[in-house]
């Protein structure tokens, strides 16, 4: 790649600002490449150097930073160290000199903005504390919130922490079949809702789709609808419960190639260490900072940012509406009118901006911008430059960054103290063994391979809730030793890492993770399917899109408007994002001898691209109705 492919350049007044500089520059490296390598070599040493550099707090000190003695997937971190999220996110700011910093702003769609001090967060949340411990809630029971992005969200998930309840947040666009399946698999008892959201001026009922998904689960005790009265008259203060720090704090979902969603467990020291890691080394958190990323507590970025920001004590600024409305200028004017320090978006939502005229974020007064951020899915050149360009003025550096549900953080991310090319992740994460191998598991440079991490971290999950095998299965069980996470990545000739989208047959449309089978499922519901397949094909505005083939029951005709009504049975049960671009009826599915769906080969045969080897299709010749896309 030519040298004028550069496109940033930090300088070195702006390098020796950084806290990863100050950082690295303390333990005696002198550049970003000699403390990532520390930090990949003795991720032990370097996982107990960074939780002293960024400031956790523990009721008791950990004996040991790593015991991999059960082998990597079970690793334990700070083993027997005592703390808790909630203690070092707000009840410490709350009782020291940040108490009167906002912890939240907020802006929903109509304009009206609310905010809340760390005080006045700590007063909320002592309050639900003291509602939930009335109710009977205890420590490892689970606690689901089906929320807009309001900030509640923050006080819900606080209290459930200072108590030890595992706090399970669920999209709040999903539709009654997504919610029901992760209501169910948690074994939630107690969900909270609110009466309605509201997007692009529409009211959407949220409590009735919440309660038909709640009904007849027999975990789930109650549905509490915002604001709960009963549940916040005492305002008793309530000490944060020193937890272990394998203790689990949250289930995250995502979704894979086959069967249910995975519930990513995520423990207190883990998920606090990763997000603050994350925050002050690649978003360079600095006092006083606000910080806006356009996400949905059901989201693993909406977490992340809240626990990564608040354990600075600084501003997180919620967003709840449409990004386009009630006009395309949206996001920018709240940029300024709220001077935002750091922005992060998806790539979808950048390329549905910049169908609205591409000089609009220029009329904007953005100077309070300091980076930007974007994760969820690879990058086209053309958008990324867009971003880089318009949003930052080519001033600003864009932290791209790459992981998962199930690590609540990143494999890979660029470094504020790193140049940057269009779409680059940077490369490995501080503190993360990340590798591109090719199928033997081999490290590989200058093709596409797979992107792994060769050494265990503090953030990945302690596996699928409820269902160990599965975890083993769909991380470990492919190289001996090595994180599998899925997906296509690459490293150029200057040594700088892209990711590619997804390796194994799950979706990811506009930066949402959907695996084919919780589609397929959806699709089977419908009274005229009896088969189902789908697939993700590149999309211009969403990066991938759904493609629906459903064989019909006998006697059934898929016409038009039937194919139509399956798409809308999808929506009602997944959400509108997961909506299928096409829905088209096919004879049979082409399948393997032992009959497994041959998704692969449906997709290249709705592509265009040659099929090679069809020796394992026990009927090849059904993939002759899936040609045309």
């Amino acid at each position: 790649m030519s040298e004028s492919r550069w496109i940033w350049e930090p300088d070195a007044e702006w390098v020796a600002r950084t806290n990863v500089h100050r950082f690295l520059t303390r333990l005696g490296f002198r550049c970003a490449e000699e403390f990532l390598r520390y930090s990949r070599e003795k991720p032990e040493e370097f996982w107990g150097e960074l939780e002293r550099e960024i400031g956790i707090e523990w009721f008791a000190p950990y004996e040991r930073v790593l015991d991999a003695s059960g082998g990597a997937p079970w690793s334990r971190w700070f083993v027997n160290g005592k703390l808790n999220v909630a203690w070092n996110c707000v009840d410490r700011h709350a009782r020291g000199p940040r108490r009167d910093n906002l912890a939240l702003l907020a802006e929903t769609e109509d304009g009206a903005t609310r905010s809340l001090t760390y005080a006045e967060l700590y007063e909320q949340v002592n309050r639900l504390a003291n509602g939930l411990r009335a109710i009977g809630l205890k420590k490892g029971d689970r606690v689901a919130l089906c929320m807009p992005m309001v900030p509640e969200v923050a006080v819900i998930l606080y209290a459930c922490l200072k108590l030890g309840l595992i706090a399970v947040p669920i999209f709040s666009g999903f539709g009654v079949g997504a919610i029901r399946t992760r209501l169910e698999d948690s074994g939630a008892r107690v969900v909270f809702t609110a009466e309605e959201s509201v997007r692009r001026g529409k009211r959407l009922p949220l409590r009735e789709k919440v309660e038909q998904a709640a009904a007849q689960l027999g975990a789930l005790e109650r549905v509490v609808v915002w604001p709960p009265a009963d549940l916040l008259s005492d305002a008793t203060e309530v000490a944060s419960l020193p937890l272990d720090s394998e203790d689990y704090a949250l289930i995250l979902y995502t979704s894979g190639t086959t069967g249910k969603p995975k519930g990513a467990v995520h423990t207190h020291a883990g998920c606090l260490a990763q997000t603050a890691k994350e925050i002050y080394l690649g978003f360079d958190h600095r006092d006083g900072d606000r910080f806006f990323w356009l996400s949905d507590i059901g989201w693993m970025m909406g977490p992340w940012e809240l626990i990564g920001n608040h354990h600075f004590g600084g501003t997180v600024f919620l967003y709840d509406g449409g990004p386009d409305y009630p006009g395309p200028d949206r996001l920018w004017r709240m940029i300024e009118s709220h001077r935002i320090d750091t922005f992060g978006i998806s790539p979808t939502a950048v390329r549905v901006l910049m169908k609205h005229g591409g000089d609009l974020p220029g009329k904007y007064d953005l100077r309070s911008l300091r980076l930007l951020g974007s994760t969820g899915e690879p990058w086209d050149e053309t958008s990324y430059l867009w971003y880089f360009e318009k949003a930052g003025g080519r001033r600003l550096p864009i932290i791209n960054i790459s992981g998962g549900t199930e690590l609540i953080g990143s494999l890979v991310l660029p470094l504020p103290i790193q140049r940057l090319k269009p779409c680059t992740v940077g490369g490995p994460a501080p503190g993360m063994a990340t590798e591109v191998v090719d199928e033997h598991g081999k490290p590989v440079r200058g093709r596409t391979g797979y992107l792994v991490c060769t050494k265990p971290a503090p953030s990945m999950t302690r596996g699928i809730w409820g269902d160990p095998q599965r975890y083993l299965d769909a991380y470990w069980s492919r190289w001996d030793g090595y994180w599998n996470h899925g997906d296509w990545a690459s490293v150029d000739e200057d040594g700088y890492w892209f990711v590619h989208g997804r390796a194994d047959e799950s979706m990811n449309v506009a930066g949402r993770k959907v695996g084919p089978a919780e589609v397929e499922e959806a699709l089977i519901e419908h009274p005229a399917v009896s088969e189902a397949a789908v697939i993700g094909v590149p999309d211009e505005i969403k990066g991938e899109a759904i493609v629906a083939f459903v064989v019909p029951k006998p006697g059934t005709d898929v016409t038009e408007q039937v194919a139509a009504n399956i798409a809308a049975h999808v929506v009602e049960t997944l959400g509108p994002t997961f909506r299928p671009r096409e829905v088209r009826p096919a004879p049979e599915l082409p399948k393997t001898q032992s009959g497994k769906v041959v998704r692969r080969l449906i997709r290249q045969r709705y592509l265009r691209e040659p099929l090679g080897d069809l020796s394992t299709v026990a009927n090849p010749e059904a993939l002759e109705a899936f040609g045309g896309g």
